[in-house]
């Protein structure tokens, strides 16, 4: 009787609504530190009431499998213990801007010259394919979703699953911290947008196998995306 009890309908119909949204989420690529659409949106692409979609997401956020920032979204976790999305929650009260640009200046410069020494030639071809992209960005939200792509693959090319997961936790904070507004000029980055130089430095640094010119390409360009952020903010 207690088996039978388990598997009502209303059961059944949260399990189904529960391995949908895996499926979206993998399907749709979307990698730790991504937003997931708005509510609104994934209630229609994934044909769910409201209520039913609540109730997967909090089943993933259970899971740890995503988490939830009021203002922010709903953003994909990475694999983790139990627990820390709630501690990603207090760091993300806690850390500022500047102590976010701190960090990624002390880690991402590393994890380039990492990829210089150990990417792979299909690495390369893909980080170059990633800053083509952003400069193709036909606006703001495109061109930053590229951006992080960018970044995220360099990790990718030092080949070492715990500086992928380092920079994919810091990633999470950064993609929350509470900036304050930047106002935009234009519907899309100009085409002189620096960062766009500064992606092909630091990809044609890794493809030459050159650590320090990696390192240090990477250094300028933090510096002026803190610079730029903070000048604008």
């Amino acid at each position: 009787m207690e088996d039978f009890l388990l598997n009502t309908p209303e059961m059944l119909h949260r399990e189904d609504a529960l391995a949908t949204l895996r499926t979206f989420i993998v399907d749709g690529g979307y990698s730790p530190g991504d937003r997931l659409p708005p509510e609104r949106e994934l209630m229609v692409s994934l044909d769910m009431t409201r209520t039913v979609l609540r109730r997967a997401l909090d089943a993933l956020e259970n899971e740890g499998a995503i988490w939830r920032h009021v203002g922010k979204g709903t953003f994909v976790a990475a694999p983790t213990s139990p627990g820390v999305p709630n501690r990603l929650k207090d760091l993300i009260a806690r850390v500022s801007p500047v102590d976010m640009m701190r960090a990624r200046l002390s880690l991402e410069p590393a994890i380039a010259r990492e990829a210089a020494l150990h990417a792979s030639e299909e690495n390369v071809r893909r980080i170059r394919r990633v800053c083509q992209l952003a400069v193709e960005a036909p606006d703001w939200d495109t061109y930053e979703a590229q951006d992080d792509a960018l970044h995220r693959t360099i990790a990718e090319a030092t080949g070492n699953v715990l500086l992928l997961e380092l920079f994919d936790h810091m990633n999470q904070v950064r993609r929350a911290v509470a900036w304050n507004s930047v106002i935009r000029h234009s519907v899309r980055p100009p085409r002189n947008h620096t960062s766009f130089a500064e992606h092909d430095l630091i990809a044609e640094a890794i493809a030459a196998r050159k650590p320090a010119d990696a390192h240090a390409a990477m250094r300028k360009h933090l510096g002026s995306v803190s610079a730029r952020l903070f000048e604008e903010a």
